[in-house]
Parts: C-alpha cells; structure tokens; sequence
C-alpha cells in the first residue's frame, strides 16, 4: 500500500508547486483562480498543498486558466528545458516567418471564400490554437509539406456552435475574429481571449474599431456576444483610439468586405499590419497608405479567390537571435532580417558600442519586405546614455524592450528601461536576478538595470509573458553552471524549435519533462 500512495502524494505536490508557481506568475490570487475554474480558493490551497484529488478535467481547465501546461496528455507533464551555460556560439540561423502576421492571416483566410496557401508558417502553439479553433467551426486545413506550407479551405456556412472553446482561451488572437466574423453572422459569440499575462489588454479599442460597422458586443459568461446592425456602415474617417496591431488588423479585416471606402486613421503601421494588408491586396482589395498611420481600404463584398501568399520574416525573433550572440560573445550570421524593423533596435546597440555587418537588401518572399543577412561580432559594450523605451513603428518596437534588459545587464554602466504600454511585463524581468543580474523594479513600468553581471546557474520558472521567458532563457545561455526553466509552453506559444535551432549553433540544451 505504501508504496502505492507515496508515489501518487509526490505527484499530487509537485503537480501543487507547479500550480502556485504559474498562478502567482499570472499575478492572480487563489480566490481569482478558484473563480476562472468555478471552484472556491479552499480547493485551489489544497490543491497547491498537495491534499486534493486531481481529474484531468480539472487539470485542464487550470491550464487553460493559467495559460499553462500543467499536464500534457500523452507526456508524463509539462516541457522544461535545462541549459549548460557559458559555452560559445558560431554559424548561421535563419529567421522564421513572422509569429504575429501568421496568427493575422489564418483570421483573414475567413473572409475568403476560395483556397488559401500560406507559405512558411510558422509552426507554433499559437499558430496551433487558431488551427483548433479554425477545424472546429467548419475550416479544413492540412500542412502540405515539411516547408510548413499551410492549405485553408472554408465551407460553405461556417458552424460557430461548434466552436472549440478551450483552444480559443489560449490566445488572444481570437480576437481578430471579430472581423471577419461580422461580414456573414449577425450573431455570434466569441469566449474571452487569453494568452500573454501582461496586465489589464481590454477590447474596448476593438469595438471603437468595430463599432461603425454595425458591431455591439456585451460581455457576459465569459463570453463575448456579438450582434451586428446591417443598417450601419462606416463615414470616413474611422479614428482608432489605440495605435494598436491587433486594432488596426480588426478594423482592416472588417473594411475589406465593406461595400464601400473606409478611412482607417491612426493605424499601425508595423510589420504585421502590413503583411496583412499585402495579404487582402491578394484578395483583390486595394489598400492606399501601406506602411502609414492613415489607410484607405475599397473593399469587396464577395471574395473567391484560391491565392497563395508568403508572410514575412520576423523581427522580434531576429532580434532575439542577436541578442543570443550578444550575451554569448560570439559571432554568429542572422540571416533574412526585416531590417525596416530593426533599424531603431540596431542604431541604439551601436550606440551602445555594438559591431556588426549587413549584406545587400533583397526582397521576401512576399515581394514588399526588405530583408538583410546580419553578421554580429563580439564587442564590449557600454550602457546607453538615456533611457531605453519602445515606440510605435518606426521606433523601438514594444517587443523587443525586453531584450534590452538582457543587454543592458551585459554592458557595462546602468540603463532605466522604460516599459510604459504594459503594466506587468517590467516585473517578469526581475526574475534575471536569479541569475545573477542587478535588476530593480522602480514601479510597473521601469527597472533599472546595472551591468556587467556575472551570471550563475539557476532554476526558475518560466515567466508568463513569452518575451521575458525567451529573455530568461538567453541569459541562462550566458549563465555558467547547469540552470533549469520550468514550464515552457509559453515560449512554444511564439517560437518554433527555438532550443533545437540554439543548440544548431553551440549551445547545450535539453528538452525533458517530470516523471
């Protein structure tokens, strides 16, 4: 008997631990979690104690709350990774196709009645979660080769009751079904969006977006309930109170079957947004004012149209990539960098005494994308004279902040990193110092950093927030000594094969999960 039930009461701790770890991560307290699951904060104390029975039902709806593997089935539990730091880096890796433009391209492929082919897509768990979603309302989708090309064939009548739930809480991506959506069903329910834990990201600027377009949403039930006016139709100009990626993508998805002209002003111009408008211009809309804050959208009622498109490269994965050369001190060639999206990054790492070389520009696979190989050398670096925050395209790009809080901790001086658009995200990287870095959080938008930091092995568990994990994770490449991320689903949420692409170019790490 006994050696039946102490087994199990180890299981049941660890898999306790793993629970009070990723809820205090999201920043949620025991009663907030007992809520989202529909059982009460007593249950959720056992839980993480160790003293409370667990059904894999219950297991998942705690992943799903807390946007974590808890427990996968088919593996004996969620992935971690373990990094023998301090070794060099040498090569060449390619950047993947953007994470943000695919995610914004799988919800266009709705508003298309014949056959989409995407090109490169990355294969991600984000991406996975809108393929989910995607197959349980009607779409029939395959991968057609070991390219990660990707074929999308609608039906006829999308069947939104079948909607699969549990997927579409796993990314905040379901967002921008919104439009799409409103073009063909003038009711419909989209549930709450998940994904990244950074802080309060309400949809109101979606719905200011929406709204001229005849959209009202309630949000009840953990649901949000959709009903669309067809009396409604936009009068130019619709003005986002948000110069947000996601806003922008929304408000093009639901223009560009609008029978009419729409102005869309203040709009992001970043990368995604244009991959997606050179998407829909493949679908026959005519988009004026590509790469600016004001576009000009003529849309098509009807589109059937089989088209085959080619997103991007990505340039929060390239600077990532670079930033793993710098805190290694190695050389390393990065090759298809979007550099029109990495030009700001770049001037301030050569103002921080940064070396590098940059082939000739050619064109993505897209025919609009400018791309370069980057070559980065090692080089001492120094911390910048002011302030490092991100702004909208063209400046700094909001996701690639946290990187800088890597290099900063390698350059040698102090540097206030500024993280003014989310509230939570400066706090995921204090969680450096357990590896050695002089982190201090000033409030929840700045920390201040002070380099060179001596970095040391350690065990910690993966950040929320799929930047500052895959921050945490580059620093252990610098760390010496054995160090140990746990539960890393987040980091496959936006990254595809990102420890096997490392260890392509020296570095030593090791997928495994708990027995």
């Amino acid at each position: 008997m006994v050696d039946t039930v102490e087994p199990s009461l180890q299981y049941l701790t660890r898999i306790g631990r793993l629970v009070r770890d990723a809820r205090k991560h999201r920043g949620l307290t025991q009663a907030q979690l007992g809520a989202a699951i529909g059982t009460s904060q007593s249950a959720i104390n056992r839980i993480e104690q160790g003293n409370q029975n667990l059904g894999l039902e219950l297991l998942g709806r705690i992943g799903a709350a807390l946007d974590s593997e808890i427990v996968s089935l088919g593996h004996s539990g969620p992935m971690h990774l373990r990094v023998v730091g301090g070794q060099p880096l040498a090569g060449e890796i390619t950047v993947k196709t953007s994470k943000n433009a695919g995610v914004a391209l799988l919800c266009a492929s709705l508003l298309n009645k014949g056959r989409t082919v995407l090109r490169r897509v990355a294969r991600i768990e984000e991406v996975n979660r809108i393929l989910e979603v995607l197959g349980s309302i009607g779409v029939r989708w395959r991968w057609l080769n070991a390219d990660n090309d990707l074929e999308i064939v609608p039906p006829a009548r999308l069947d939104l009751t079948h909607l699969d739930v549990e997927a579409a809480r796993r990314t905040r991506s379901v967002v921008m079904f919104f439009g799409p959506l409103m073009r063909e069903h003038d009711v419909f329910a989209l549930p709450y969006a998940g994904g990244c834990a950074l802080g309060t990201r309400t949809v109101e600027p979606h719905m200011t977006a929406l709204r001229p377009f005849g959209l009202a949403v309630t949000a009840t039930d953990g649901s949000y309930h959709a009903r669309v006016d067809r009396t409604v139709g936009p009068v130019p100009p619709i003005v986002l109170t948000e110069r947000g990626d996601t806003v922008t993508e929304n408000a093009l998805l639901a223009a560009a079957r609008h029978d009419g002209v729409t102005v869309i002003r203040n709009a992001s111009p970043n990368y995604m947004v244009q991959d997606l408008c050179f998407f829909l211009e493949e679908l026959g809309v005519r988009i004026d004012g590509v790469g600016t804050t004001t576009l000009t959208v003529h849309g098509v009622p009807d589109i059937k149209r089989d088209v085959d498109y080619s997103p991007s490269e990505d340039p929060i994965e390239a600077m990532s990539l670079v930033t793993a050369a710098i805190v290694t001190s190695s050389e390393i060639t990065v090759r298809r960098v979007p550099i029109e999206f990495m030009e700001i990054e770049l001037a301030v790492l050569a103002g921080m005494g940064l070396r590098y070389d940059t082939s000739a520009e050619y064109t993505a696979d897209n025919g609009r994308t400018r791309l370069v190989d980057l070559v980065v050398h090692p080089a001492p670096l120094h911390a910048p004279i002011d302030k490092i925050h991100p702004m909208p395209f063209p400046g700094l790009n909001i996701d690639n902040l946290p990187f800088f809080a890597l290099i900063a901790a390698t350059a040698t001086g102090s540097t206030l990193i500024h993280d003014w658009v989310y509230e939570n995200r400066a706090l995921y990287l204090t969680e450096l110092t357990k590896l050695g870095a002089k982190v201090t959080l000033l409030d929840p938008h700045r920390v201040y950093v002070e380099g060179p930091t001596r970095w040391s092995g350690a065990e910690v568990m993966c950040p929320a927030a799929l930047r500052p994990a895959v921050v945490v994770l580059l620093a252990m490449l610098a760390a010496k000594g054995t160090s140990v991320l746990r539960n890393v689903y987040v980091i496959n949420r936006g990254y595809e094969q990102l420890a096997d692409r490392l260890n392509q170019l020296g570095a030593r790490i090791e997928t495994f999960r708990d027995l």
